[in-house]
């Protein structure tokens, strides 16, 4: 691929009948597996439900985070269900069947290689705002008492392997302790932002966080960019025009991302932004924002989010090859035009 900015048109469900494990497609790579640091980041695209058949992954715990379509999610420790706007975390070996509530389902998945995802540390914010523990939901203890040919599919150094069973893995009849599968409803997140002047940081919407070895970077930070009120004077509010040595692997659930507003980037959609690349706003969004008034501006009915690792990510053949890849999206940056004048400070 090339060195550029890259971004997918949302990948189209397949017209065969697929489930969870047909369905999954691998989009970036950083890191290493093996090597316990690093992520994958996926889309699934899954119209049918698991029958017989179970999942559990070995290399690491994995994010669920839907665009389109509810899921079950049928697990050791009960069930959880999740719509748009919700995620669910498996932690690495948990079994599960993924069941489809209504209709096909897409969305996204980042699977984390290294240390579980935690909450941020929220420094001087202090103990609320953010997201908050007590909205994070594990589920019911529940049990199948079932015997029934079947089919286990194991996720283990980077390979898929399957062993038949006899019987429903998902048997444990109670459990406790704290290694165990949530869910988290982001219309919860309760975000912080200036509100007086200047542009936060992007980690101040960092919903959860798999720490690395080297402060003031993530093995795998989850962010997010929810409805909020955009109050700063003198500031362009957008995100700015940046490099850094985080990669960003984004996706949008619903609605439109401030920071991309002239099309392109729609629901479903992908878009990479990879290790020390310059990007920014398009230039849709760069004249409405520099002309607008500034007063306060409420953003409703969006939801976008960010997989950031501190690694390089690497695309697959698959993505690299894909018809819905924008083969000119690295252009979008010959449309701004210089505005700088030494007499006008």
């Amino acid at each position: 691929m090339p060195l550029a900015p890259l971004r997918w048109d949302p990948i189209p469900q397949s017209a065969e009948k697929v489930s969870f494990i047909e369905g999954l497609r691998t989009i970036t790579t950083a890191g290493d597996a093996g090597g316990q640091s690093g992520m994958g980041a996926h889309v699934y695209l899954i119209t049918k439900s698991m029958e017989d058949e179970y999942f559990y992954n070995a290399d690491g715990e994995m994010l669920l985070v839907p665009q389109t379509g509810d899921l079950r999610i049928c697990t050791e420790f009960g069930v959880i269900e999740i719509e748009p706007g919700e995620i669910a975390v498996i932690p690495r070996g948990v079994k599960i069947r993924v069941e489809l509530k209504s209709g096909a389902a897409r969305g996204y998945i980042c699977e984390n290689y290294g240390g579980a995802f935690s909450l941020p540390e929220r420094g001087p914010i202090g103990a609320n705002c953010l997201a908050n523990p007590r909205d994070f939901l594990t589920p019911v203890a529940a049990y199948e008492d079932r015997e029934a040919p079947s089919k286990l599919f194991v996720k283990w150094g980077g390979n898929i392997w399957s062993a038949n069973i006899e019987y429903s893995p998902l048997d444990v009849v109670a459990w406790h302790g704290n290694y165990a599968p949530y869910k988290y409803d982001l219309r919860k997140f309760s975000p912080v932002a200036p509100v007086l002047f200047d542009h936060a940081d992007p980690s101040i919407f960092t919903v959860l966080t798999a720490p690395s070895e080297t402060p003031g970077t993530a093995n795998v930070d989850f962010v997010i960019f929810p409805d909020r009120w955009l109050v700063a004077e003198d500031t362009f509010r957008p995100p700015w025009y940046h490099m850094n040595v985080m990669s960003e692997f984004m996706g949008l659930i619903y609605g439109i991302y401030d920071a991309k507003t002239g099309g392109g980037f729609v629901p479903g959609s992908i878009s990479l932004h990879n290790t020390m690349l310059p990007h920014g706003p398009d230039v849709d969004a760069f004249e409405k924002a520099s002309n607008a008034e500034l007063k306060p501006h409420k953003l409703q009915g969006t939801l976008a989010f960010m997989f950031e690792t501190r690694f390089p990510q690497y695309v697959t053949k698959f993505a690299a090859e894909h018809p819905s890849l924008q083969r000119d999206y690295a252009m979008y940056g010959k449309k701004l035009r210089k505005k700088f004048d030494p007499t006008k400070p």
